[in-house]
């Protein structure tokens, strides 16, 4: 007898959804699913260190302010849009499935996502169509949620976490999700739901919220299964997805827990606790970031999660100048120029020191223009050494 017609299955099962089955994912036939896959970073949520921004602009907000400055509002507008059109592509898509990752992440910035018509949906609907074409799951991931989850640069907030002290922050959350949600309700190429990137920092002055996540899940999760009751809700722990004591029973019978680990030894030491609250309430975990790391470090990592049956999504799929990454793409023309520009004081009250110091605008459009050439999966390259380590293939052609 099929799975699919066992009578008294979950309906997620029933109608051909990945699910949770104990302390396993799997897939909608039964089978365990083991997620390998990589995050689609700086698509929708540009980052600072990610353009070699370092000592300047960090946000999406803030990158987008330089850009603003250096090629005009209009200028700027029309890159932003151009950016997400080039930066992901179905190319993009066939290569992370010839590679033999089986998932993506998708981060999210709330922006894009805030009426029916947004462009977000757009460019979703079209990655949708691309990975159901290959086979890829898609995790959808709100990195940046209205109010700030966590008050730095990855979350685009106004410098502290105000989703935790707004009801209105929270409504508005629990509202893009339940949007997003009523959208993809019917589509098991989306695998579930990752409700917020890495909450509440490690900070001292802000464990203070500690005890604010859980209730705050609570109504993103019963916003999600107002409208879909098919799909996966993933909830990460406090700072930065690695604290799991803030959680309690699980309260939702499709969920799944996520932690984020970078920079640390990469021995089974490093996930027990996880691997306990696992055993403990029977339910699966994933490791939803890691890496930019060496090679060994990555081979490491991926054999002990292996070994201990824990799914993984290294970070990030492509990236300037890099090795740690599917794919990298070489700096463009007046780059350097650029970044000495961006690490100056900022402020309309350095204008005139800025204005001395900027390149032209001629040499700004001219970069930007090149970047969007650059982005381009025609001109990105392969690190083989990288897709290595994850026990991947690397073959671009």
């Amino acid at each position: 007898m099929s799975l699919l017609t066992v009578p008294g299955l979950p309906l997620w099962a029933q109608r051909g959804f990945v699910h949770t089955h104990g302390p396993d994912l799997v897939d909608a036939q039964g089978k365990p699913l083991l997620l390998r896959g990589t995050n689609l970073g700086n698509w929708f949520e540009p980052e600072g260190y990610m353009f070699h921004f370092d000592g300047g602009p960090q946000s999406p907000r803030e990158i987008e302010e330089l850009s603003y400055e250096l090629i005009g509002p209009e200028k700027a507008r029309a890159f932003w849009e151009q950016w997400r059109e080039n930066y992901i592509t179905q190319n993009d898509i066939d290569l992370i499935k010839k590679s033999g990752f089986n998932s993506v992440r998708v981060p999210l910035h709330w922006k894009f996502f805030d009426s029916d018509q947004a462009e977000g949906f757009r460019l979703l609907d079209r990655l949708v169509a691309w990975a159901k074409k290959d086979g890829i799951y898609l995790i959808l991931d709100l990195h940046c949620a209205p109010g700030g989850q966590t008050g730095s640069n990855i979350d685009d907030s106004w410098g502290y976490p105000w989703l935790y002290r707004s009801k209105e922050a929270q409504e508005h959350t629990a509202a893009i999700w339940h949007r997003i949600a009523a959208r993809y309700r019917n589509e098991p190429i989306v695998l579930g739901y990752d409700l917020l990137n890495e909450p509440v920092p490690h900070y001292p002055r802000l464990q203070q919220y500690n005890p604010d996540l859980e209730p705050v899940y609570r109504k993103l999760v019963a916003a999600v299964r107002s409208v879909d009751k098919n799909h996966v809700v993933i909830l990460g722990g406090a700072q930065w997805d690695t604290n799991f004591k803030v959680f309690g029973p699980p309260f939702d019978s499709n969920v799944m827990y996520t932690f984020h680990k970078y920079w640390s030894p990469t021995d089974v030491s490093v996930i027990q606790e996880y691997l306990d609250f696992r055993n403990k309430y029977h339910v699966p975990i994933w490791l939803g970031e890691s890496g930019e790391n060496k090679d060994e470090w990555i081979a490491a990592f991926v054999k002990t999660l292996e070994a201990n049956h824990v799914g993984w999504c290294f970070w990030p799929y492509k990236k300037m100048d890099a090795t740690s990454s599917v794919v990298t793409f070489d700096r463009p023309k007046h780059w350097d120029e650029i970044i000495a520009f961006a690490k100056l004081p900022a402020g309309t009250g350095n204008a005139e020191k800025r204005i001395a110091a900027r390149p032209s605008v001629e040499e700004a459009q001219e970069a930007f223009d090149d970047l969007l050439k650059k982005v381009q999966f025609s001109n990105s390259h392969l690190n083989p050494g990288y897709l290595q380590a994850l026990g991947l293939k690397a073959d671009k052609e």
